[in-house]
């Protein structure tokens, strides 16, 4: 009987535990580097493309920094992406300029621009470098009160309205009369001063004879790029506001603007 007797102990029960029908782990590798190669397709091209695009604007800035010798460089922005298709193309569709302090280029009526934002559309340079062309342009140009006071001789402020200045006059040590004047556009790129009115105190002849020689000319803007055309002037509380526009606008690294001629 003993010969027959089961020593369970000598059992295990592993074999009869259920098999891991589950399917192997799947190796993520693979994809974790499809991934990365994707997000690098997608990141370098714009890694170059940026690169480009702050070349291109630094080189542009001090191109323009040398044309208007101005002190500080301009600020550049090019618009658009990829801007590495407009280079190969030789046009950049859209840049934004904005250049600070020019000085004036006429000795003869200087007026200095206190800044000068100007919005470009279909940009390209000439065979030589010398000059840049632009498709077209918008600008807006402001003249200081300050600017204008010192090439006018007078003391120039802000009037009443979105078109008048106010010019003291002096008569006298310790006596001047206020004059409201309106701001106008005249061909030629020209700023006039007229319709003049007393506000404060009596106008003698020597007043009158004062004002006439002051504004029977013009102030002329020439120390802007060739092709742009004054629109409109506006006076704000920081100065004059001028609005231009135009088509084929030069811009040359020489320096030499537009004589502002019509």
């Amino acid at each position: 009987m003993d010969q027959h007797r089961y020593d369970y102990a000598d059992f295990t029960y592993g074999a009869y535990e259920p098999e891991d029908t589950r399917p192997p782990p799947r190796n993520r590798r693979p994809v974790v580097i499809a991934v990365g190669a994707l997000v690098a397709l997608l990141v370098v091209p714009v890694a170059v493309d940026r690169f480009a695009t702050a070349r291109v604007e630094s080189r542009t800035a001090r191109a323009f920094q040398e044309g208007l010798h101005t002190p500080s460089v301009p600020e550049v922005h090019v618009r658009g992406f990829p801007v590495l298709t407009q280079l190969a193309a030789g046009t950049l569709r859209h840049v934004d300029i904005t250049a600070h302090d020019i000085p004036a280029s006429d000795t003869t009526g200087p007026l200095p621009v206190s800044r000068l934002s100007v919005r470009l559309a279909g940009l390209r340079k000439s065979d030589d470098d010398k000059e840049a062309l632009a498709r077209s342009a918008e600008a807006t140009a402001l003249l200081s009160y300050q600017d204008l006071s010192d090439t006018l001789g007078l003391e120039i402020t802000h009037g009443a309205g979105p078109d008048q200045v106010r010019a003291k006059v002096p008569l006298a040590p310790g006596a001047d009369v206020t004059v409201a004047a309106t701001v106008s556009v005249l061909s030629g790129n020209r700023i006039a001063f007229k319709n003049f009115q007393v506000t404060g105190g009596p106008l003698p002849e020597v007043g009158q004879a004062a004002l006439t020689r002051v504004f029977e000319r013009p102030i002329q803007l020439r120390n802007i790029p060739e092709g742009l055309r004054l629109r409109s002037v506006t006076a704000t509380e920081s100065g004059l506001s001028a609005r231009l526009s135009g088509t084929s606008v030069t811009f040359r690294s020489d320096g030499s603007a537009g004589s502002g001629s019509a």
